[in-house]
């Protein structure tokens, strides 16, 4: 009876021994996933600025056209690096 314990213990550690890195494996991809939807709100909602901002600046400055879309490409990187500063 003490033998059959014993191996049920050892089959126990065991089990626990391989499922924990799993857990904490599983967690950071979790993360990271929510890391890169962050990242992609970021930039979906930059693209959109900056175009709302291209078509008033068309509309109400006194600048040409390729000023804007200078301003618009600017806005866009600015953009990218704060989606990087998230995921990365």
């Amino acid at each position: 009876m003490k033998h059959k314990s014993s191996i049920l213990m050892g089959v126990m550690a065991g089990i626990f021994m391989f499922s924990t890195p799993l857990s904490i494996n599983n967690a950071y991809a979790t993360e990271q996933g929510q890391q890169r939807r962050q990242a992609r709100d970021v930039r979906q909602d930059t693209r959109q600025d900056s175009r709302h901002d291209k078509r008033e600046c068309v509309v109400n400055d006194n600048k040409s056209n390729s000023d804007c879309r200078q301003d618009k490409r600017q806005s866009k990187q600015d953009g990218r690096e704060e989606a990087r500063d998230i995921k990365y």
